[in-house]
C-alpha cells in the first residue's frame, strides 16, 4: 500500500500531538520533523523516536508532505518553500499571518498544482460530524468559545487564536453572501483583544452571534443552530450534539426518535422531537491529518481548502478591523 512521506515542522506543544496522531495514521510515514529549538528537538527525537533533521530544506526534499505547525508569522516562508519544491502542504490555522501572504500561496498552489490543507480543526469535531446527515439551514447561530488563559497563542488576537475556527465552520454552514460585520474587542490582559463579539449579518437574513474569550473561568465551546422548525445544539468539548425538531404530524417523525405534542394557543397541535446523534469515535487532529494524507494519495479535494482558509482569514481581519474602529489598540 503506497503511503504519503511526511515531513512536520515546529515540534512544540501542538506539534507534538500532531507528531503522535501521524504516526497512528496508516497512509502516513511519518520521516522526520525540524524546529528551530535543538534542545526542544532533541527531547522530541528521543521521545517519540523520530529523525530530527536540522536543516528545513533536507526535510522538505525527503518528503511528499509538510505540515506545519508553527508560529502563524512563519507560516508563509515554510509554506513557500515547500510548495516551490512540488511538496504539499498541511498548515494550521490562520492559513498566514496576513491576506497578501495567503493571495499570494494560492497563486503559487494553482502554479504548481500542490495540495494544501488548512487546520480548521473543528470541521472533525465528532459533534459536528454527527450532523452529516442532518439538512443545516441556519438562520441565527449563537457560539460561545470560551477558555482559560493560557500564554500559548497570545501573540494574536483572541480572533485569530480562537474564534477563527467558528469563522470558518459559519462560513461553511451559512450559503449566503456576507453583508455587514459589527463587532467589539476588549485587551485585558494581553495588548490585543482578549475578548471579542461579533454580530454577522447574512444576505438571507441569518444572523450569526460569536463570542470568544481567553481569560474565562469555566471553558466552553458551544454552538446553537435555529433554523425553520428545528433547533440543534453542538457541544464541541464533550463532542456531542443535540437536535429538537418540529413535525406537523405525529407519524411524521423518525421512530427512534423521542416525541412529544406541543399545544398552540390556536387550538391545535404540533410535535416535537428530541434526538443525539452518534458521533464518531476518532481523534479530530489524527482525522485531518488522514484527510489530507487520502486527498494526496487519491488525488481528491481536501476538505478544508487554502481558498476556505483564505476566507476564514479574509473575515477574521474584517472583524480585526471593526474592532480597532472602537479606538482599541491592535
Amino acid at each position: 500500500m503506497k503511503t504519503l512521506k511526511l515531513g512536520l515542522v515546529g515540534a512544540g506543544h501542538l506539534g507534538k500531538i500532531h507528531l503522535r496522531c501521524a504516526l497512528q495514521v496508516p497512509d502516513i510515514e511519518v520521516i522526520g520533523f525540524y524546529d528551530a529549538n535543538a534542545t526542544t528537538a532533541a527531547a522530541v527525537a528521543q521521545d517519540l523516536g523520530i529523525t530530527y533533521y536540522a536543516d528545513l530544506n533536507a526535510l522538505i526534499e525527503a518528503s511528499d508532505a509538510i505540515d506545519i505547525v508553527t508560529p502563524t508569522v512563519t507560516h508563509f516562508a515554510i509554506a513557500e518553500q515547500a510548495m516551490k519544491q512540488g511538496k504539499h502542504v498541511f498548515i494550521e490555522k490562520p492559513v498566514t499571518h496576513t491576506l497578501a501572504e495567503a493571495e499570494l500561496l494560492l497563486a503559487l498552489q494553482q502554479e504548481k498544482g500542490v495540495k494544501v490543507q488548512v487546520g480548521h480543526v473543528e470541521r472533525f469535531n465528532p459533534a459536528y460530524l454527527a450532523l452529516k446527515d442532518t439538512k443545516l439551514n441556519p438562520m441565527f447561530i449563537e457560539v460561545h468559545r470560551l477558555s482559560n488563559f493560557n500564554p500559548r497563542g497570545t501573540d494574536v488576537p483572541v480572533v485569530l487564536d480562537l474564534m477563527i475556527h467558528d469563522i470558518d465552520l459559519v462560513l461553511k454552514m451559512v450559503k449566503s453572501p456576507l453583508v455587514s460585520v459589527q463587532a467589539n474587542g476588549v485587551p485585558v490582559i494581553c495588548k490585543t483583544p482578549d475578548i471579542a463579539n461579533v454580530r454577522l449579518n447574512f444576505e438571507n437574513g441569518c444572523v450569526a452571534n460569536l463570542t470568544a474569550s481567553r481569560i474565562s473561568i469555566t471553558p466552553m465551546r458551544k454552538m446553537r443552530i435555529f433554523q425553520p422548525d428545528a433547533y440543534i445544539s453542538l457541544d464541541f468539548l464533550t463532542k456531542r450534539s443535540e437536535i429538537v425538531k418540529l413535525y406537523d404530524e405525529a407519524s411524521s417523525v423518525p421512530a427512534e426518535d423521542n416525541v412529544m405534542p406541543l399545544e398552540l394557543g390556536d387550538g391545535s397541535t404540533r410535535y416535537f422531537s428530541f434526538s443525539q446523534p452518534n458521533s464518531p469515535s476518532i481523534n479530530a487532529i489524527q482525522e485531518e491529518l488522514s484527510t489530507f494524507a487520502q486527498a494526496i494519495l487519491n488525488d481528491t479535494d481536501t476538505p478544508v481548502s487554502l481558498s476556505e482558509g483564505y476566507a476564514a482569514l479574509a473575515l477574521a481581519h474584517r472583524i480585526l478591523e471593526t474592532i480597532n474602529q472602537q479606538n482599541f489598540i491592535l
